[in-house]
């Protein structure tokens, strides 16, 4: 951990900098988008893109089918490299549990699957086709 000032440890920073900065999201405009659409949550609650980050904070992030917890241990508005920006949180060790059983449930899927022997040809398609469209139709039917 980097050392820090008195001056570094009243620094604000406001959430949405913060994920820049630790390199979670590309761009700034990029995490405020996910804290609004409430991908983000902090301490366990949606949030505001402007919410000053405090050290100690829980920070759960959802990217894509991950759900990444994180907590904050070092406060930054600058974007640095990753090697630096990996030092501004830890990842909880049940976040960390919980993908490396997720990355071992889609390899086995992806062992399982058996691929057809051939393309499906014109008919095949449409019976395709037809279970997908009644299938959705029976998905969208309130039961």
């Amino acid at each position: 951990m980097a050392k820090t000032s008195d001056a570094d440890n009243e620094q604000q920073v406001r959430l949405d900098k913060w994920l820049h900065a630790a390199r979670f999201y590309k761009t700034r405009s990029l995490a405020t988008q996910m804290v609004d659409g409430g991908k983000v949550t902090y301490n366990g609650q949606r949030t505001k893109p402007s919410r000053i980050v405090e050290l100690g904070a829980q920070i759960t992030l959802q990217k894509g089918n991950e759900v990444i917890t994180v907590v904050v241990q070092e406060l930054s508005k600058q974007r640095t490299a990753y090697k630096v920006a990996k030092n501004y949180y830890e990842e909880t060790a049940e976040s960390v549990e919980k993908r490396q059983a997720q990355a071992e449930a889609k390899r086995l899927d992806r062992l399982s699957y058996i691929a057809p022997a051939h393309k499906p040809n014109k008919k095949e398609r449409r019976t395709i086709q037809k279970f997908k469209i009644d299938r959705a139709s029976y998905d969208n039917y309130d039961h």
